[in-house]
Protein backbone atom coordinates (compact mmCIF):
# COMPACT_ATOMS: atom_id res chain seq x y z
CA UNK A 1 0.00 0.00 0.00
CA UNK A 2 2.90 2.18 0.55
CA UNK A 3 3.24 2.65 -3.16
CA UNK A 4 -0.34 4.46 -3.83
CA UNK A 5 0.58 7.87 -2.09
CA UNK A 6 3.82 8.05 -4.70
CA UNK A 7 1.53 6.66 -7.46
CA UNK A 8 -1.15 9.57 -6.53
CA UNK A 9 1.57 12.21 -6.59
CA UNK A 10 2.60 11.16 -9.73
CA UNK A 11 -1.12 11.24 -11.09
CA UNK A 12 -1.24 14.59 -9.37
CA UNK A 13 1.57 16.06 -11.09
CA UNK A 14 1.03 14.95 -14.31
CA UNK A 15 -2.49 16.32 -14.52
CA UNK A 16 -0.94 20.09 -13.04
CA UNK A 17 1.86 19.99 -15.26
CA UNK A 18 -0.89 20.00 -18.59
CA UNK A 19 -3.23 22.31 -16.61
CA UNK A 20 -0.32 24.72 -16.23
CA UNK A 21 1.23 24.62 -19.65
CA UNK A 22 -2.53 24.98 -21.18
CA UNK A 23 -3.39 27.86 -19.14
CA UNK A 24 -0.32 29.72 -19.44
CA UNK A 25 -0.42 29.75 -23.07
CA UNK A 26 -4.12 30.51 -23.51
CA UNK A 27 -3.90 33.07 -20.51
CA UNK A 28 -0.90 34.81 -21.40
CA UNK A 29 0.21 33.73 -25.17
CA UNK A 30 -3.18 34.28 -26.79
CA UNK A 31 -4.70 31.10 -27.10
CA UNK A 32 -4.15 28.08 -29.65
CA UNK A 33 -4.51 27.75 -33.58
CA UNK A 34 -3.11 26.59 -36.47
CA UNK A 35 -2.43 29.39 -39.14
CA UNK A 36 1.40 29.63 -38.61
CA UNK A 37 0.53 32.80 -36.27
CA UNK A 38 1.91 32.50 -32.31
CA UNK A 39 -1.07 30.84 -31.73
CA UNK A 40 -0.29 27.64 -33.62
CA UNK A 41 3.36 27.81 -31.24
CA UNK A 42 1.90 27.53 -29.01
CA UNK A 43 0.83 23.65 -29.33
CA UNK A 44 4.04 23.07 -29.28
CA UNK A 45 4.79 23.34 -25.79
CA UNK A 46 1.36 21.71 -24.65
CA UNK A 47 2.07 18.76 -26.73
CA UNK A 48 6.04 18.30 -25.70
CA UNK A 49 5.08 18.59 -21.63
CA UNK A 50 2.00 16.50 -22.22
CA UNK A 51 3.59 13.62 -24.43
CA UNK A 52 7.23 13.99 -24.25
CA UNK A 53 7.01 14.09 -19.90
CA UNK A 54 3.85 13.20 -18.32
CA UNK A 55 2.29 10.39 -20.83
CA UNK A 56 5.97 9.10 -20.99
CA UNK A 57 6.57 9.25 -17.19
CA UNK A 58 3.12 7.62 -16.49
CA UNK A 59 3.80 4.83 -19.24
CA UNK A 60 7.30 3.94 -17.41
CA UNK A 61 5.36 3.45 -14.13
CA UNK A 62 2.46 1.59 -15.09
CA UNK A 63 3.58 -1.97 -14.58
CA UNK A 64 4.29 -0.94 -11.04
CA UNK A 65 0.90 -0.70 -10.06
CA UNK A 66 0.16 -3.56 -8.21
CA UNK A 67 -3.05 -4.25 -9.45
CA UNK A 68 -1.56 -5.04 -12.51
CA UNK A 69 0.32 -7.76 -10.93
CA UNK A 70 -0.97 -11.70 -10.93
CA UNK A 71 -2.95 -10.98 -14.42
CA UNK A 72 -2.12 -11.55 -17.80
CA UNK A 73 0.30 -9.25 -18.99
CA UNK A 74 -0.43 -8.98 -22.69
CA UNK A 75 -3.25 -5.93 -21.88
CA UNK A 76 -0.66 -4.17 -19.67
CA UNK A 77 2.05 -4.64 -22.40
CA UNK A 78 -0.41 -3.14 -25.25
CA UNK A 79 -1.62 -0.36 -22.42
CA UNK A 80 2.26 0.57 -22.23
CA UNK A 81 3.34 0.29 -25.73
CA UNK A 82 -0.12 2.26 -26.78
CA UNK A 83 0.76 4.91 -23.97
CA UNK A 84 4.10 5.66 -25.46
CA UNK A 85 3.24 5.83 -28.64
CA UNK A 86 0.62 8.43 -28.02
CA UNK A 87 3.41 9.90 -26.07
CA UNK A 88 5.30 10.01 -29.34
CA UNK A 89 2.69 11.25 -31.46
CA UNK A 90 1.67 14.06 -29.46
CA UNK A 91 5.30 14.78 -29.41
CA UNK A 92 5.87 14.78 -33.05
CA UNK A 93 2.86 17.00 -33.84
CA UNK A 94 4.74 19.25 -31.01
CA UNK A 95 7.77 19.51 -33.48
CA UNK A 96 5.40 20.01 -36.27
CA UNK A 97 3.44 22.82 -34.50
CA UNK A 98 7.09 24.75 -33.91
CA UNK A 99 8.83 24.13 -37.42
CA UNK A 100 5.38 25.40 -39.49
CA UNK A 101 4.81 28.36 -37.50
CA UNK A 102 9.18 29.23 -37.47
CA UNK A 103 8.86 28.46 -41.59
CA UNK A 104 6.10 30.24 -41.82
CA UNK A 105 7.55 33.73 -39.80
CA UNK A 106 10.80 33.24 -41.65
CA UNK A 107 12.36 32.19 -38.71
CA UNK A 108 15.43 30.12 -38.66
CA UNK A 109 15.06 26.08 -37.51
CA UNK A 110 16.97 24.07 -35.10
CA UNK A 111 19.78 26.66 -34.02
CA UNK A 112 19.41 27.00 -30.04
CA UNK A 113 20.48 24.46 -27.70
CA UNK A 114 16.85 24.01 -26.04
CA UNK A 115 15.96 22.55 -29.61
CA UNK A 116 19.04 20.38 -30.40
CA UNK A 117 18.07 18.69 -27.30
CA UNK A 118 14.90 18.39 -28.14
CA UNK A 119 15.20 17.07 -31.57
CA UNK A 120 17.82 14.41 -30.17
CA UNK A 121 15.15 13.59 -27.39
CA UNK A 122 12.44 12.68 -29.61
CA UNK A 123 14.61 10.81 -32.31
CA UNK A 124 16.03 8.91 -29.19
CA UNK A 125 12.40 8.02 -27.86
CA UNK A 126 11.07 7.20 -31.19
CA UNK A 127 14.21 4.45 -31.65
CA UNK A 128 13.36 3.23 -28.52
CA UNK A 129 9.81 2.69 -29.08
CA UNK A 130 10.95 0.48 -32.33
CA UNK A 131 13.65 -1.38 -30.91
CA UNK A 132 11.04 -1.98 -28.00
CA UNK A 133 8.10 -3.08 -29.82
CA UNK A 134 10.35 -5.38 -32.23
CA UNK A 135 12.15 -7.02 -29.18
CA UNK A 136 9.85 -7.38 -26.47
CA UNK A 137 6.33 -7.30 -27.86
CA UNK A 138 6.82 -9.58 -30.98
CA UNK A 139 5.94 -12.85 -29.96
CA UNK A 140 8.46 -14.32 -32.33
CA UNK A 141 11.58 -11.83 -31.42
CA UNK A 142 14.33 -14.30 -29.62
CA UNK A 143 15.13 -14.55 -25.72
CA UNK A 144 18.58 -14.00 -26.48
CA UNK A 145 18.28 -10.80 -28.52
CA UNK A 146 16.02 -9.64 -25.52
CA UNK A 147 18.68 -10.44 -23.05
CA UNK A 148 20.91 -8.44 -25.25
CA UNK A 149 18.70 -5.26 -26.10
CA UNK A 150 17.09 -5.20 -22.25
CA UNK A 151 19.78 -3.40 -20.37
CA UNK A 152 20.79 -0.39 -23.26
CA UNK A 153 16.77 -0.49 -23.63
CA UNK A 154 16.21 -0.33 -18.88
CA UNK A 155 19.49 2.60 -19.44
CA UNK A 156 18.14 4.90 -22.71
CA UNK A 157 14.63 4.96 -20.42
CA UNK A 158 16.06 6.84 -18.16
CA UNK A 159 18.17 9.41 -20.80
CA UNK A 160 15.27 9.80 -22.50
CA UNK A 161 13.04 10.74 -19.44
CA UNK A 162 16.17 12.88 -18.08
CA UNK A 163 16.42 14.80 -21.42
CA UNK A 164 13.11 15.10 -22.10
CA UNK A 165 12.62 17.22 -18.85
CA UNK A 166 15.80 19.06 -19.37
CA UNK A 167 14.21 19.79 -22.82
CA UNK A 168 11.00 21.44 -21.80
CA UNK A 169 12.50 23.24 -18.87
CA UNK A 170 15.31 24.67 -21.34
CA UNK A 171 12.01 25.66 -23.88
CA UNK A 172 10.10 27.30 -20.76
CA UNK A 173 12.89 29.36 -20.34
CA UNK A 174 14.09 30.28 -23.57
CA UNK A 175 10.08 31.41 -24.54
CA UNK A 176 9.85 33.44 -21.44
CA UNK A 177 13.19 35.24 -22.71
CA UNK A 178 12.40 35.89 -26.03
CA UNK A 179 8.66 37.10 -25.26
CA UNK A 180 9.46 39.38 -21.99
CA UNK A 181 10.97 42.07 -23.05
CA UNK A 182 10.21 44.95 -21.55
CA UNK A 183 9.22 48.24 -23.79
CA UNK A 184 10.20 46.35 -26.80
CA UNK A 185 6.54 44.30 -26.71
CA UNK A 186 4.78 46.02 -23.72
CA UNK A 187 5.69 43.39 -21.40
CA UNK A 188 7.72 43.50 -18.17
CA UNK A 189 10.61 42.15 -18.56
CA UNK A 190 11.81 38.38 -17.31
CA UNK A 191 14.15 39.73 -14.72
CA UNK A 192 11.51 41.81 -13.14
CA UNK A 193 9.41 37.93 -12.09
CA UNK A 194 6.07 39.54 -13.62
CA UNK A 195 2.97 37.48 -13.20
CA UNK A 196 3.62 35.46 -16.29
CA UNK A 197 7.15 34.64 -15.36
CA UNK A 198 5.79 33.36 -11.98
CA UNK A 199 3.75 30.93 -13.94
CA UNK A 200 6.02 29.44 -16.00
CA UNK A 201 8.79 29.07 -13.72
CA UNK A 202 5.99 27.37 -11.31
CA UNK A 203 5.06 24.92 -14.63
CA UNK A 204 8.73 24.41 -14.67
CA UNK A 205 9.22 23.45 -11.13
CA UNK A 206 6.36 20.84 -11.54
CA UNK A 207 7.78 19.03 -14.39
CA UNK A 208 11.20 18.65 -12.31
CA UNK A 209 8.96 17.17 -9.17
CA UNK A 210 7.25 14.80 -11.39
CA UNK A 211 10.17 13.23 -12.96
CA UNK A 212 12.03 13.29 -9.59
CA UNK A 213 8.40 11.37 -8.42
CA UNK A 214 8.61 8.85 -11.54
CA UNK A 215 11.99 8.01 -10.95
CA UNK A 216 11.70 7.37 -7.40
CA UNK A 217 8.79 5.01 -7.91
CA UNK A 218 10.88 2.87 -11.06
CA UNK A 219 14.17 2.76 -8.44
CA UNK A 220 12.20 1.13 -5.81
CA UNK A 221 13.22 -2.35 -5.51
CA UNK A 222 9.80 -3.31 -3.86
CA UNK A 223 7.51 -1.76 -6.37
CA UNK A 224 9.04 -4.14 -9.26
CA UNK A 225 6.58 -6.40 -10.54
CA UNK A 226 6.92 -9.86 -9.40
CA UNK A 227 7.72 -12.04 -12.42
CA UNK A 228 7.00 -15.97 -12.62
CA UNK A 229 11.01 -18.51 -12.92
CA UNK A 230 9.50 -19.48 -15.92
CA UNK A 231 8.72 -15.97 -17.60
CA UNK A 232 11.98 -14.49 -16.07
CA UNK A 233 12.84 -13.61 -20.08
CA UNK A 234 9.80 -12.02 -20.82
CA UNK A 235 8.87 -8.68 -21.60
CA UNK A 236 9.74 -5.79 -18.92
CA UNK A 237 8.36 -2.66 -18.78
CA UNK A 238 10.58 0.62 -19.72
CA UNK A 239 13.48 1.02 -17.54
CA UNK A 240 12.71 -2.27 -15.43
CA UNK A 241 15.94 -3.85 -14.23
CA UNK A 242 16.08 -7.62 -13.95
CA UNK A 243 17.20 -9.36 -10.64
Amino acid sequence: MSFYPSYLLCLCLGVLCVVFVSFWNAQWRGGFAWDGTGKQFNWHPVFMVTGLVVLYGNAAVLYRVPLTWGQDKTPWKLAHAGTLLLALLLSILGLCAVFDFHNAQNTPNVYSLHSWIGICTVALFASQWVVGFAAFLLPWSPVELRKLIKPTHVWMGAIILVLSIISCISGINEKLFFSLKGNVNGTQPYAKLPSEALFANSLGVLIVVFGLVVLYILSNQGWQRPEPNHDGEGYRPLQHEEH
